[in-house]
């Protein structure tokens, strides 16, 4: 072994290079003996490319024909469907080795795509949905290690009450709220529930932007509401309740439906004084609660002559909180306000920056939501290009960028 450190570096970067083109032409044994020595998550310094980049590039013909992560490695293939077919199969026993060796699911290359990002635009759906479910994996794991850390937290703070418990509630970077309660792929500063509720907000016709121009709501949502309204509220006289007010446009939905009494959650003293200015304290069988939910639910869920106020109807859209928030939701909350045969949803923003994001936390919600007793139905919504009708322009970052929106409408199992 050298002890020159260039000839480590050398060799070291040699190796993560062979690494790099074994996993492009799907070579499992040389793979094999590599692993032993590089990291699965090695990345090339040009292209960005890890293993699993170049295991899926390498699955395209006209990848293959090129370059795999930026280094030659093949002659002419043509791109048929055959010869698509038999790249993807080798290449699924690939992403599969790398993955068991620790291959990260979300890494990002230099054209800022994970690896599930290549596989969904080269159209090969088997790696695509490997991908998927090595995300949702590896999000479960996490969350259970955040609770396990958090549980350990709390037991060290009952053995010494002076230690600093600042840290309990820290999250994983993709895990805070770019925009309303998902975890985000972006690596930008995001804003959090205690500032965003002390924050000045500006009111347009199609939108609320926070002091620091992000978007708390905007207009092109209308579509979504109105049909989320329709399907968690498809008949008159129900008792509705709803978690975020913003721009009031699923409220405005839900007061078409002619509920038997609407109940509002929300915190923002700025959105208050314009549900005054509006007029929404003054509609019939209109309930406006001023404060956070975590305050206000147990109230509703025990009065003062110890009942409960029960709902055939309930919807989360908050702001600036973890997907943590929206968990505790319906795992604590939700379950003592429904009633039976009742329905809830909430905005389905979850990783909506990208694909594969969007497609890993919707099963991540579905496996907390079945494990806290509910079952979910899922409904797609067109979303028109965003981008293309200018709507992002004068908002810090994009919060949607599908062509689908997947509406939850859950209820009880059984």
């Amino acid at each position: 072994m050298s002890n020159n450190p260039q000839e480590t570096d050398r060799s070291a970067a040699a190796e993560a290079q062979s690494l790099l083109l074994a996993a492009s032409r799907h070579d499992i044994p040389t793979l094999q003996q590599l692993l032993h020595t590089v990291p699965a998550s090695v990345q090339d310094a040009e292209t960005g490319f890890t293993p699993l980049h170049a295991a899926i590039a390498g699955a395209d013909p006209a990848k293959r024909a090129s370059q795999a992560y930026g280094m030659p490695n093949g002659g002419s293939i043509d791109d048929d469907n055959e010869e698509k077919a038999i790249g993807e199969e080798a290449a699924v026993e690939t992403v599969k080795l790398l993955l068991l060796n620790g291959a990260i699911w979300n890494d990002l290359n230099k054209d800022n795509e994970t690896p599930g990002c290549l596989a969904l635009r080269l159209g090969l759906k088997d790696l695509y949905n490997i991908m998927v479910d090595a995300g949702v994996r590896a999000e479960v794991l996490l969350s259970r290690l955040d609770e396990y850390e958090q549980l350990n937290d709390q037991e060290s703070d009952d053995d010494d009450l002076a230690e600093d418990t600042s840290g309990i509630t820290q999250r994983r970077q993709d895990d805070n709220p770019s925009r309303r309660n998902r975890p985000s792929s972006t690596h930008d500063p995001l804003p959090n529930q205690p500032s965003y509720l002390s924050s000045s907000l500006s009111f347009q016709p199609d939108r609320i932007l926070d002091s620091s121009n992000n978007s708390v709501m905007m207009s092109w949502e209308n579509d979504l509401m109105s049909r989320t309204a329709s399907l968690l509220a498809p008949s008159p006289g129900l008792r509705i309740l709803n978690i975020g007010h913003g721009m009031g446009i699923i409220d405005a939905h839900f007061q078409s439906t002619q509920p038997s009494t609407h109940h509002i959650i929300e915190a923002h003293p700025s959105v208050l004084a314009q549900m005054r200015e509006k007029g929404w304290y003054d509609k019939p069988n209109v309930v406006i609660h001023e404060g956070k939910w975590q305050d206000i639910l147990p109230s509703l869920i025990e009065n003062e002559d110890g009942a409960t106020t029960l709902f055939d109807a309930i919807y989360f859209d908050t702001f600036a909180e973890p997907y943590q928030a929206l968990r505790t939701f319906f795992e604590d909350f939700v379950i003592g306000l429904l009633d039976d045969g009742g329905r809830w949803g909430y905005f389905n923003g979850l990783g909506a920056d990208r694909q594969v994001c969007y497609d890993v936390y919707g099963k991540v919600v579905e496996l907390d939501l079945f494990e806290a007793g509910f079952e979910v139905e899922w409904t797609g919504v067109e979303v028109p290009d965003l981008e293309e009708k200018g709507e992002w322009e004068g908002v810090k970052r994009p919060y949607w960028r599908l062509k689908e929106y997947r509406l939850p409408v859950c209820r009880f199992i059984g």
